[in-house]
């Protein structure tokens, strides 16, 4: 080999290991590698531009969902589309999770385990968000899908307890059964084809390894188009509106306070068993005075949106109590009994009503009322609800 021919060689090793450099560079910074594949699998988020709001403009416009103030402009965004519902998980593997500080309304139930799962209600505060990310984004539970109806919204979910002949499944715990039977605006990410499905795994969305069941994100400008193909807008394919039927709650103003025993800092569990375990999941809020709302901890840390950086502050806190039923089907499937009647706890202005909720039927909306029957007056704002097993309790002071 001559002289030339080795610094051919030579050359030719030199840029193929900085080329290896580079590419593993490149993957460090822009994805994980799943587990079992060389593939790097991480999709970024579609990119869109957030409509500018004018801030000198009045909040003049009433969210039917949670009773708080926005401009016209943002109305003119949220009238062309119709809620979405949104499975979000919260593994403590998953958190931070993104996107829940946009939601207008929250509810919260164990989904396993003593693990509990969100299903973000999200309408008017999305409206300026752009193509914001929701996520991590998981499967569907029937007690869950017995409120969705309230909303006649989009639901987003990545499959779920139970098609109509699972012989594994208890009939009472199919949700994805009672999803067909219910007639729901169903966006499932695994068992529907085509424009359905619009989100896509992010395995660098934390900056952490995770498990691959914890990455699928969607996105709400996304959503919203996927659903307009399908003829769902803020009208069905028949022209009905999804607000036909919509019973909205009753708001006050922040400024008019209500009475009751003091309540600046809440607690509760969701199960007791395993505390190593379950610590996790745990939950507190902390009053702010300063915002009139309530700052949520999960397992002993400040609960934060990655999407902002920011806690998660609610202004209304409801805890719903349901009966718990562990059903013995093969998958040990858990039932909230969410449509009937229970006892509810309210805690809005650092203090706390003492009150009972009511759902006729899974089309009906869930009332809340105080001891002496009267319908609750909601802070105009977020509402977080927690549905509780009913034995459990919750501490304050």
């Amino acid at each position: 080999m001559n002289s030339k021919t080795g610094i051919y060689l030579v050359f030719g090793l030199v840029l193929y290991l900085a080329a290896t450099g580079i590419s593993y560079s490149v993957f460090r910074v822009s994805g994980k590698i799943q587990p079992g594949t060389s593939k790097v699998t991480s999709t970024p988020a579609p990119k869109s531009k957030r409509p500018t709001i004018d801030p000198a403009i009045p909040r003049t416009e009433v969210c039917l969902l949670n009773g708080l103030l926005y401009t016209k402009q943002e109305k003119d965004i949220w009238v062309t589309r119709r809620p979405l519902a949104v499975m979000i998980e919260n593994s403590a593997d998953s958190r931070p999770q993104s996107g829940l500080s946009y939601a207008d309304i929250v509810y919260e139930a164990v989904a396993e385990g003593g693990i509990s799962r969100f299903m973000g209600l999200f309408y008017c505060g999305v409206a300026s968000a752009g193509n914001l990310t929701l996520a991590p984004v998981r499967s569907a539970r029937i007690y869950f899908v017995n409120i969705v109806p309230e909303y006649d919204p989009l639901y987003v979910h990545v499959g779920g307890a139970g098609n109509c002949d699972d012989p594994n499944v208890d009939p009472k715990a199919k949700a994805l059964c009672a999803i067909q039977q219910y007639k729901i605006k169903d966006m499932d990410q695994m068992g529907r084809a085509g424009d359905f499905k619009t989100c896509h795994r992010l395995t660098n969305r934390l900056d952490k390894e995770v498990a691959w069941e914890h990455t699928m994100a969607c996105f709400v400008e996304e959503l919203a188009k996927s659903g307009a193909k399908w003829g769902w807008t803020n009208v069905d394919k028949n022209g009905v509106s999804w607000d036909k039927n919509f019973v909205s709650w009753k708001f006050k103003t922040d400024s008019d306070k209500v009475t009751g025993a003091s309540a600046k800092n809440i607690s509760y569990m969701f199960w007791e068993y395993n505390r190593e375990f379950n610590g996790d999941y745990d939950v507190s809020w902390e009053y702010q005075p300063a915002s009139n709302s309530y700052r949520r901890s999960n397992g002993g840390k400040v609960s934060i949106d990655l999407e902002t950086e920011e806690p998660l502050l609610f202004k209304n806190v409801v805890i719903q109590y349901a009966k718990e039923t562990f059903l013995q089907d093969l998958e040990k499937h858990l039932l909230y009994d969410v449509i009937g009647t229970g006892k509810a706890k309210i805690f809005m202005d650092g203090v706390v009503i003492d009150g009972t909720w009511a759902k006729a039927s899974k089309s009906a909306r869930t009332i809340f009322k105080d001891s002496a029957g009267k319908e609750i007056k909601f802070n105009p704002g977020p509402i977080w609800i927690s549905i509780l097993p009913s034995t459990n309790t919750v501490t304050y002071n």
